[in-house]
């Protein structure tokens, strides 16, 4: 089964309200962006002592850290509701590291973990941590932290190369993804897809998220 999942870079909790009222009537899961300026050239909101992601009891959070400290910042992803933690492998010195903070992750409420991987990091650096996590999310554009950003074909032969590898790993992408892309990203294995621009810069966002949804499944 496909996903397509909404998804919102906010600078203020706002945002994620405003995001959520306009998508809600089409999605029930919903992809936050979380960065800290190290792996994207920005800054997003992290949520603060108290703060919580709105009706996180009947919706289902993603948080996408993009964070040099990503344990702190997922912990406090889980503690607003997020139930799926992403985290990057390019922000773990050992697999040590990456073992206390998913273990965090689940002692403060998360249910799944992800790791991610930017375009340019060999596939083989995610091998250690596949075995930890419920899913891997391979970015298909050559920079992140911004929507709007053309998506990459590297992507496509990534995705296939990772699929390839573990048949039954589920590979979400996020970057760039469009009616031009996802039929192909799903015949090459993707099975999740975080759709930022598409959706929001849609006149029509829940004509568009079926549109999307119908193309990949339809692929496969």
């Amino acid at each position: 089964m496909s996903e397509v999942i909404p998804t919102v870079v906010p600078s203020s909790l706002d945002d994620v309200v405003a995001f959520v009222a306009r998508c809600r009537e089409f999605s029930k899961t919903f992809h936050v962006d979380a960065a800290d300026g190290s792996l994207a050239p920005n800054d997003t909101w992290i949520p603060g002592v108290g703060e919580k992601l709105p009706e996180s009891g009947a919706l289902f959070y993603e948080a996408h850290v993009m964070a040099k400290h990503p344990e702190a910042a997922g912990n406090a992803f889980a503690a607003a509701g997020a139930k799926r933690i992403i985290a990057h492998v390019e922000a773990f010195d050992s697999e040590q590291e990456a073992g206390s903070a998913f273990a965090s992750w689940r002692n403060n409420g998360a249910t799944e973990i992800g790791i991610a991987a930017l375009i340019a990091t060999p596939l083989e650096a995610l091998d250690p941590y596949i075995v930890s996590c419920q899913s891997v999310t391979l970015m298909t554009i050559a920079s992140v932290g911004t929507q709007g950003i053309p998506f990459d074909e590297r992507g496509y032969g990534r995705v296939a190369d990772l699929h390839a590898r573990y048949p039954d790993l589920l590979i979400e992408v996020d970057g760039g993804v469009g009616a031009a892309q996802i039929a192909t990203l799903a015949r090459a294995g993707a099975r999740r897809f975080s759709v930022g621009s598409a959706i929001s810069k849609s006149p029509d966002p829940a004509k568009t998220h079926r549109e999307l949804l119908g193309l990949a499944e339809g692929a496969v």
